[in-house]
């Protein structure tokens, strides 16, 4: 029995069964066993692993023996004695905006829904006139948003083309984000697999859900954010995708105002060499003084008490 720890929101679980389901395919018996996250209780605790502390807990005690998060909520520092083990044939890793055509589209001062510090440096980069509203939540939650009786209406919302897939959400509207600020997240539209390190018996069970070529473009874009010290406060993007030249990396940072921004982009190999190059290359650029001035706008959320919620 291969005891598979999730988070208990809609998507993850979603995607929870999608490798449940590849597991049972290959002979394996599989349960679920969800898990309220630091994240779950309180959304805005301070940095990224309140997504994944309480699942990486469960694994160092035994309580699970396999868990599966978004690659993109998996923070650059794995604890010692796990690791990342499999990485899921990678889905749509755009962003996409719901509730217009295109930013283009929007009228001037337009309230454009996002929590992402990215996101919202991408959106000001393209258009300073808009107006960045936090909007937190499940995908449901911040679709709600567009409504027009909504008390805290906004005019569009931005969100992971994967998400809203996995979910059956995805409007025929949607409209993908595309141009050369417009970097996704490093891992978004990926699912990694997390274990105890030395349990050879579960590597050789996700084999059936591992993809070689997602693996190699998520440790190249992990390279990027680790390398440049990204975290909570971070507007970061790290892309990376295979081309007849070998893997291609697109990196990004950003002030999250939009008031200046650097991408780079180069070809390569070895993910990790691929990885470490674009970021020294971002931070020649500029990146450094950007990550410290978005530190400086945007310090951490100190931690509030929590209180056990299941996420609509």
């Amino acid at each position: 029995m291969i005891r598979l720890g999730s988070r208990r929101s809609p998507l993850a679980l979603v995607q929870a069964n999608a490798v449940a389901d590849a597991l049972r395919a290959a002979g394996h018996q599989v349960e679920i066993v969800e898990i309220v996250t630091t994240g779950d209780r309180h959304r805005a605790a301070p940095d990224k692993a309140k997504w994944v502390t309480e699942l990486e807990r469960a694994l160092a005690a035994g309580d699970v023996d396999l868990a599966v998060h978004s690659a993109k909520d998996v923070p650059g520092d794995i604890p010692d004695g796990l690791a990342l083990v499999a990485a899921s044939r990678r889905e749509d890793p755009l962003d996409v905006l719901v509730g217009a055509e295109s930013l283009d589209a929007l009228p001037d001062g337009a309230r454009v829904g996002t929590a992402s510090l990215r996101r919202a440096a991408q959106v000001l980069a393209t258009r300073r006139d808009l107006r960045i509203v936090e909007t937190r939540g499940n995908v449901d939650t911040r679709l709600g948003r567009l409504a027009a009786d909504h008390p805290d209406r906004v005019d569009a919302v931005i969100l992971a083309a994967a998400g809203l897939e996995r979910l059956g959400r995805r409007p025929a509207h949607a409209a993908p984000l595309v141009g050369p600020a417009f970097v996704p997240a490093p891992g978004q539209g990926t699912l990694a697999l997390e274990a105890r390190a030395d349990d050879a018996a579960i590597a050789r069970a996700v084999a059936v859900v591992h993809d070689p070529g997602t693996w190699d473009c998520l440790v190249a874009e992990r390279a990027v954010a680790r390398d440049l010290g990204a975290d909570c406060t971070s507007a970061v993007g790290a892309y990376c995708r295979r081309t007849p030249d070998g893997l291609r990396l697109a990196g990004f940072v950003g002030a999250p105002d939009g008031s200046g921004w650097v991408v780079d982009e180069q070809t390569g190999e070895d993910p990790e060499t691929l990885g470490a190059r674009v970021a020294e290359r971002l931070r020649r650029a500029g990146a450094d003084e950007l990550l410290e001035a978005a530190r400086r706008q945007h310090p951490p959320i100190p931690e509030q008490p929590h209180r056990e919620e299941r996420p609509a």
